[in-house]
C-alpha cells in the first residue's frame, strides 16, 4: 500500500524504456531543426525549450507516446499503491548537463506524481518525506534553515518513483551527466477534491496540448 512515496522497480521493461528514450531524443532533434529553419514554430504541440522551471532544456507536455504510457501505467499504479486513480497529464524532459530541478511541491493535478527513468546518465531525485514547507522564494532558490536533507532516490532505467506531489517537496541537484530522459506521469484520486475539475488536467481528452484547457 502507498505511504507518501515508493519506488516501483522495473515499472516498464528496459526495452520499452529505451525505445521511448530514443524516440524522445530523435523528436527533440527533429523539432529543433524545424524551429531553427522556420519550418514550424513553438506553440507547444511539439515541445519547447522555454519551460521556466528548466530553461533551455527540451520538454513536452502531453507527448502522445508519453500520454500512452500514462494510460499504460494506470493498472500498475493501482496495483502497487492500492489507490483508485485517474490520469491527468504527462510531462517529459531530456535533461542536459548542469540542469537543476529546484525544491518544490506540485500543483493539484499532481496529487499522485511519478518520475520514470527512460534512459541516459544516472541522476538521483531527492524527496522530503516529512511534508514540510521549506522553500522561501518563488524561484525556489532559498531554503529555510535546518530544512531536512531529504531522501536520495536513484532510479535505474525503467524504475519509477511514486510520490504525493502536492504534499512532499522534491528536487534534483545539478546534473553532472550529459543526458537524462525522464517522464512525469501524474494522477489524481478518483474521489478526491480535484477529480472532476482536473480530469485530464482540464482537457477534453488525453493527448491534447495544454492550450485546449
Amino acid at each position: 500500500m502507498f505511504d507518501k512515496y515508493q519506488v516501483i522497480k522495473k515499472a516498464v521493461n528496459y526495452e520499452l524504456a529505451n525505445f521511448v528514450f530514443n524516440y524522445f531524443l530523435l523528436k527533440r532533434d527533429a523539432v529543433n531543426f524545424m524551429y531553427r529553419n522556420n519550418i514550424t514554430y513553438d506553440n507547444g504541440t511539439l515541445g519547447t525549450w522555454s519551460d521556466e522551471q528548466i530553461p533551455n532544456t527540451y520538454s513536452h507536455y502531453a507527448d502522445p507516446v508519453m500520454e500512452t504510457l500514462l494510460i499504460k501505467m494506470l493498472p500498475v499504479m493501482k496495483e502497487h499503491t492500492g489507490l483508485d486513480l485517474i490520469p491527468t497529464y504527462s510531462y517529459a524532459r531530456a535533461y542536459k548537463k548542469g540542469d537543476t530541478l529546484h525544491r518544490h511541491k506540485d500543483r493539484p493535478s499532481c496529487e499522485i506524481s511519478t518520475t520514470l527513468n527512460l534512459g541516459g546518465d544516472p541522476w538521483p531525485i531527492f524527496i522530503d518525506g516529512t511534508g514540510a514547507d521549506n522553500v522561501l522564494d518563488e524561484r525556489r532558490n532559498i531554503i529555510k534553515p535546518n530544512a531536512p536533507e531529504g531522501t536520495k532516490v536513484m532510479l535505474e532505467v525503467g524504475d519509477m518513483l511514486v510520490y504525493s506531489g502536492c504534499d512532499l517537496e522534491h528536487w534534483r541537484e545539478p546534473f553532472e551527466g550529459n543526458i537524462c530522459g525522464q517522464v512525469f506521469l501524474h494522477y489524481n484520486h478518483v474521489n478526491g477534491p480535484f477529480a472532476d475539475k482536473n480530469k485530464f488536467d482540464g482537457r477534453p481528452m488525453l493527448g491534447l496540448p495544454s492550450f485546449v484547457k
